[in-house]
C-alpha cells in the first residue's frame, strides 16, 4: 500500500466510515481493514494490491420488497450493482449510483431510505489475465427505484433478475450479500 502520510484524499469517504457501525466480528474486522485504506495515496485505485474500495449497492423495489440482482461473469455468482470509482471519483455513494445506471439502465436511482451506508465487506476477486487475486472493500448502499420494469442489462452476459429477499438469498452463493439482503429486508416495508 502506497501512503502519504498527509491527510484522507476522501474526507467523504473517511466520515462514511466513521459515521458506520460494523454489526459483528466479520464486518469489525473489514471495517478495521477497510479504514487502513484511509492513508492511501488513491485507496480506489485498481493498482492498490491487495486491497481497494469499490461501491456497490442493493437495487429494491420498496412497494412490492422486491431487489435486483445481477449475473457477474468474473465472480460467476449473482450479486448487488457496483464496482470500481472512476478515475476521478471519490464519493462512495455517487460511484455506487453512476455504477447502478450504467448496469441497469434505470435512470431514477435514489438512496434509500437515506444515504448512509448499510454494509461494508472485504470480498475476495479471483485472478484474471489483467490483475492478480485481491480484495475489495466494498461499501454498500441501497439504492431505490419506482420504474422496476424499465430495468435493461448492460450486456447479454449479465442478466438481470428482481426477486423477493428470501428468493434473492437462495440464489446467490455469497454470504456477505445474504446479509446485505438481511439488513435490507429489515428496512423494507412489511409485506
Amino acid at each position: 500500500m502506497v501512503t502519504t502520510g498527509s491527510p484522507s484524499p476522501s474526507p467523504d469517504l473517511a466520515r462514511l466510515l466513521d459515521d458506520h457501525r460494523p454489526h459483528g466480528p466479520v464486518e469489525t474486522a473489514d471495517h478495521e481493514r477497510a479504514r487502513g485504506l484511509l492513508d492511501a495515496a488513491d485507496p480506489w485505485n485498481r493498482g492498490t494490491f491487495p486491497l481497494h474500495f469499490t461501491a456497490s449497492a442493493l437495487v429494491v423495489h420498496p412497494p412490492t420488497r422486491r431487489v435486483l440482482l445481477r449475473w457477474h461473469v468474473r465472480q460467476q455468482a449473482w450479486l448487488q450493482i457496483g464496482g470500481h470509482g472512476d478515475p476521478g471519483e471519490t464519493r462512495p455513494l455517487d460511484i455506487a449510483l453512476r455504477e447502478g445506471r450504467e448496469e441497469t439502465g434505470l435512470a431514477d436511482l435514489t438512496p434509500w431510505p437515506d444515504a448512509a451506508l448499510l454494509h461494508l465487506a472485504v470480498v475476495p476477486v479471483p485472478a484474471s489475465p489483467v490483475e492478480p487475486a485481491h480484495d475489495h472493500a466494498d461499501l454498500r448502499f441501497l439504492l431505490a427505484t419506482a420504474t422496476p420494469d424499465r430495468a435493461r442489462p448492460e450486456n447479454p452476459a449479465s442478466p438481470l433478475e428482481w426477486l423477493t429477499v428470501e428468493e434473492a438469498g437462495r440464489r446467490t452463493t455469497e454470504d456477505n450479500l445474504r446479509e446485505t439482503l438481511d439488513r435490507a429486508a429489515r428496512l423494507l416495508p412489511p409485506a
